[in-house]
């Protein structure tokens, strides 16, 4: 993994100025730490902080090819590169690295943007033409790796984080108010929205085209949905042989590393097969990672404990106490650089920490597998819902739903209200968004702390238009469990799961995480795949749990599903946390931001500093909490951290070498 960064000129009156790029640079220096390079001609820079993971030496970026007019810099793995590289070399090409990186350049010279459909990894990258004056950025098909952009003064500038982006300081720094209002309601911004206005990101599965003085996005790929059942014939055997095939070669081209490899062990069946897969078919001297709580509510360390005996691997396991997890969450928030409604990032940037701390740059992990293989309860929900359609005023039918959350509905007066509560929209379930609404609307209570002025910047028709032009034509077409994990995908999957649970906590301590469940090929079968062996009644993930049942042991494929979750109000009002938090939920702080209202925050405080809290309160001070955070992080305190610019190695255009006295001259960059 790296950062990347960079700045092209959109028109003539575009300035570009190498010292600021050092800056940039400097703020992406975790996610690179290893060296770092910069190309200069008088249109484009393009800058990128490496973490050494394949063709070490003498693997600087940007990387050019044979006549130097070609540049690219780039962020990820491409886990089928060697057989890329094999059909290039045969076809011509001469390349003077051994890095996945150079096989995209000579890719895309070969093939143009189609080039992308060829790749199997995750990345962001941006190649740059300097005959041409084109610049050409892409992001992976599931936007594992980031990418935010904006335009200021005639030039267009992008970065692997926004904090980069604001090192240039002609970029103004404010909150978008609109996009505050769809983190306290879908936990997360937009497909292509940033916390700030006028900062985009790059949509998963999209390229950008700048030539011209146009910049042009396209997209290249999208989660394929066919219609329920249409074209899949394999019996459930066969096709849990072809799911276990798939992931084992998911498993082994993510192993392609000239590094040590680790894995996360959470105890859970998604992160338990890929160890056990790993250790049982490539590699049986693995080290592996996991977390371990304070609260017996939280802590699955007696599963890990039963996976690492069975597989034999040494094993790590990082407490997330509630004062560490409230002592880390200015950290988290500086490398997430969003509003979190909850606090489970923190105990996976603690365990980041310990994986760098080990000496381990890559670790495997089973994220994704849920949303792809119909793990979540809202995906049982949605088939739920359906079955109770058909007999809305049958009482066994409504109990159905008592099933879905035995581990929050304990006492008799919530499981009384539980089916009246999921009961409620069977007329709208051809609503696109059916499966959702309640989950929103939930969230949404949250806001009766928003303050009248952002209030007030809420659209929810214009909010109802963003979620609509995210459907692709045929969504109407699939099943109600197909729609549901498609939203999941499109809206959660990327701008939290794979962001803040994901890359930047991972990056914060130079970790690439690498996800099996994500390679495209497996989420293309499991697409194609019918409703009902994903979930089979009411047991989720049935097609995986057929495909690894005889390779994980039989007290984690059989055991209830346990969601990751983390303290909220315990961390948050623990004695030992950061001060930053109590000084951002001091009134006057409140009041400086005008965001929230400051009497009924201080109410919630008081109570929830007393202990417990409903979950809707607990997702709301962690809302509040990091908003405010981040607004002293970014807009009143810009930096938080001070950055120093990384030593780089800068590389000219040949064709204007002579001009470049100057630009040498530059080497507070370096």
């Amino acid at each position: 993994m790296c950062g990347i960064a960079g700045k092209v000129r959109i028109s003539e009156g575009g300035g570009l100025d190498p010292a600021c790029m050092g800056t940039m640079l400097g703020m992406l220096r975790h996610r690179g730490p290893d060296e770092s390079g910069l190309y200069i001609d008088d249109h484009a820079m393009l800058g990128q902080t490496r973490l050494s993971i394949i063709g070490i030496q003498g693997g600087v970026q940007p990387i050019h090819n044979e006549d130097e007019t070609l540049w690219i810099v780039f962020n990820g793995e491409i886990f089928n590169y060697l057989e890329l590289k094999e059909a290039l070399v045969r076809n011509g090409h001469r390349f003077y690295t051994n890095t996945d990186t150079e096989v995209i350049l000579h890719l895309f010279e070969e093939h143009g943007p189609s080039c992308l459909s060829r790749l199997n990894g995750q990345f962001a990258c941006a190649l740059w033409d300097s005959r041409r004056k084109s610049l050409f950025l892409a992001r992976d098909r599931l936007g594992i790796r980031p990418l935010h952009y904006t335009v200021r003064d005639g030039a267009l500038i992008f970065a692997s984080e926004i904090k980069a982006i604001f090192a240039d300081r002609t970029i103004p720094r404010e909150l978008d108010l609109e996009a505050l209002h769809h983190v306290f309601s879908y936990w997360s911004v937009l497909p292509g929205e940033t916390p700030f206005r006028d900062v985009r990101e790059l949509e998963p599965g999209h390229f950008m085209v700048l030539a011209d003085g146009r910049l042009t996005v396209q997209k290249y790929w999208d989660i394929p949905f066919p219609a329920d059942g249409e074209g899949f014939e394999r019996p459930l055997t066969e096709a849990a042989e072809e799911l276990r095939e798939l992931l084992l070669d998911a498993i082994r081209i993510r192993l392609r590393s000239d590094v040590p490899v680790g894995c996360y062990v959470s105890g859970g069946l998604d992160s338990t097969a890929i160890a056990c897969l790993l250790v049982r078919n490539f590699s049986a001297g693995v080290r592996t990672f996991g977390i371990r709580f304070e609260d017996a509510l939280f802590d699955e360390g007696r599963f890990q404990e039963i996976v690492v005996s069975e597989i034999g691997t040494r094993h790590t396991a990082v407490e997330a106490t509630d004062e560490k997890i409230g002592q880390a969450i200015p950290d988290v928030l500086w490398h997430c650089e969003r509003p979190l409604l909850r606090t489970a990032p923190v105990p996976l940037y603690l365990l980041s920490r310990s994986v760098r701390e080990h000496g381990f740059k890559v670790v495997l992990t089973g994220e994704g597998a849920d949303e792809v293989f119909g793990g979540y309860n809202i995906f049982r929900e949605a088939k739920a819902r359906q079955f109770i359609a058909k007999q809305p005023h049958s009482a066994f039918r409504r109990q159905i739903v008592r099933k879905l959350y035995p581990y929050i509905f304990t006492d008799a007066r919530q499981r009384a209200l539980l089916p009246p509560f999921f009961s409620r929209g069977l007329d709208r379930l051809t609503d696109p968004f059916s499966s959702h609404h309640i989950r929103w609307q939930n969230t949404e209570r949250s806001k009766m702390f928003f303050s009248e002025d952002l209030l007030r910047a809420g659209n929810a028709e214009r909010d109802a238009r963003q979620l609509i032009r995210i459907l692709p034509p045929e969504f109407e077409r699939w099943d109600p469990v197909a729609r549901a994990q498609y939203l999941e995908m499109r809206i959660f999957l990327s701008n939290y799961l794979l962001s803040s649970q994901g890359d930047r906590v991972a990056m914060a301590n130079s970790v690439e995480i690498r996800m099996p469940y994500l390679d495209y090929r497996l989420v293309e079968f499991m697409g194609r795949v019918p409703s009902r062996l994903k979930i089979s009644g009411l047991q989720e993930k049935y097609l995986l749990k057929k495909a690894v049942r005889g390779d994980v042991p039989e007290a984690i494929w059989k055991r209830p599903k346990h969601p990751y979750r983390a303290p909220v109000s315990g961390s948050l009002f623990h004695p030992g946390a950061s001060p930053m938090i109590r000084e951002q939920l001091a009134p006057e702080a409140l009041k400086r931001a005008g965001l929230f209202d400051e009497k009924k925050v201080a109410k919630l405080c008081g109570k929830l500093a007393q202990g417990g809290g409903s979950e809707v309160e607990n997702m709301a001070i962690a809302g509040i909490a990091s908003t405010q955070i981040i607004r002293g992080q970014f807009i009143d305190r810009f930096p938080y951290r001070q950055s120093t610019p990384p030593q780089l190695n800068l590389m000219v255009d040949r064709r204007i070498r002579p001009k470049r006295a100057e630009a040498k001259q530059h080497r507070l960059i370096a």
